[in-house]
């Protein structure tokens, strides 16, 4: 019986209140702030996999460029009507 008094007094004395919400506030905050940080860790890794891919996409085609630029008509059109497809 004697916790259940002691529980009741602490529930009871604001100013312990107000330091066990500070603490479950700070450790919300805490948890939050880890959350973020993985979503911004995720949000990058992503854009610079589109900027690889972004960027491979580039050589690509100026590789293509490059070898069409040699190629007679006929061939040239072939060659990009390949690409068209891509």
């Amino acid at each position: 019986m004697w916790v259940l008094s002691m529980l009741s007094a602490l529930a009871g004395n604001t100013t312990i209140m107000a330091i066990l919400a500070a603490l479950v506030g700070g450790i919300g905050l805490f948890v939050a702030g880890g959350r973020a940080n993985k979503d911004a860790a995720r949000r990058a890794a992503e854009k610079l996999a589109a900027a690889q891919d972004r960027l491979e996409m580039d050589r690509e085609a100026t590789d293509a460029e490059r070898a069409a630029r040699d190629l007679p008509d006929e061939a040239a059109r072939r060659e990009a009507m390949r690409w068209a497809r891509h």
